[in-house]
């Protein structure tokens, strides 16, 4: 019984982290605009300096919410949501790199 609540467990934790980053189609930071942010200087730069040049991305602010990403795939299905209050601002935009996220480009002016 032991060894199939543990086969169980470990099918169902591979089934969750099931995705490669060919899967994620976009993403959203959902962040409060102040109270969390304001006591996480470098997440609070992060959020409100880099993540609105990167494409496929989006800052969405919801009140009393701790900083996460939200990785997202076909049909807006959520794929994994991960904290960013121990990163510092280079670990944030490493791990939305890692990702497969980039930076947009700057269109040229004529």
């Amino acid at each position: 019984m032991k060894i199939i609540f543990i086969f169980s467990c470990v099918i169902f934790a591979a089934g969750a982290l099931a995705y490669e980053n060919s899967d994620i189609l976009s993403a959203r930071i959902e962040s409060c605009r102040g109270c969390s942010l304001n006591r996480l200087p470098e997440v609070k730069k992060f959020v409100m300096d880099d993540a609105p040049s990167y494409e496929r991305l989006e800052v969405k602010f919801i009140t009393g919410a701790a900083p996460e990403v939200v990785l997202l795939g076909e049909g807006d299905v959520e794929l994994e949501r991960l904290a960013l209050s121990h990163l510092s601002r280079q670990e944030c935009n490493e791990l939305l790199q890692s990702r497969g996220f980039i930076k947009k480009t700057k269109k040229s002016e004529f």
